[in-house]
């Protein structure tokens, strides 16, 4: 069981680039390992790091103005591959929610497999943010998942977003598919039992 996703209070990490795919989440060259643990200290490691290891500070994960467990990136973020190390990556790092304006459609299910909601927001919505962010790092978003809202704090403007039904139950709970399964046992026992051909 994972940790359950309620209402999300945090400062944000802004990387207003659009059409970031997998390949920039998360470099092909660390597909190897199996298990989700360490993926996040290769999260945009071409753009974090240059060819000799050296921290590049231009970057925003460098910058320590920047921090929280919300990523504010641009328009189609998970483009590309449907690798889910690159879901990894951002779960391991720390990030609880993305919020964009467009998400590939396999990446947005790979994040939500991984405990990391996205949260999808109107154009307008998304560059207030930025500008609020940039205006003042440490500016606050909500994420409400019961209410499926999302608002900064800065201005208090808010919007609602949408969610699968089954996925949001899944976060809440703290449940990924095997546990659902596990605690749907006694009704699916009962439902085979009233069925038995």
């Amino acid at each position: 069981m994972k940790q359950k996703f309620n209402i999300i209070t945090s400062t944000c990490v802004p990387l207003p680039l659009e059409n970031v795919d997998t390949d920039q989440i998360i470099p092909a060259r660390f597909l190897k390992a199996t298990t989700k643990k360490g993926f996040g200290e290769n999260l945009f490691r071409d753009w974090r790091y240059d060819k000799q290891g050296n921290k590049i500070d231009s970057f925003v994960l460098n910058n320590p103005a920047y921090g929280g467990q919300i990523l504010v990136a641009g328009k189609n973020f998970g483009s590309g591959s449907s690798r889910e190390h690159a879901a990894w990556a951002i779960a391991d790092y720390g990030f609880r929610v993305v919020v964009s304006s467009f998400f590939a459609d396999i990446h947005k299910n790979n994040e939500l497999n991984n405990f990391v909601l996205p949260v999808v927001v109107s154009e307008p919505f998304l560059k207030e943010l930025f500008d609020s962010i940039y205006a003042e790092p440490n500016m606050e978003v909500e994420v409400n998942l019961p209410e499926q809202t999302i608002t900064n704090r800065a201005t208090g403007e808010s919007e609602c977003f949408e969610i699968n039904a089954y996925k949001k139950h899944c976060l809440m709970n703290g449940l990924d598919d095997i546990d659902f399964l596990v605690e749907s046992k006694d009704q699916i026992e009962a439902w085979e039992n009233k069925n038995e051909i």
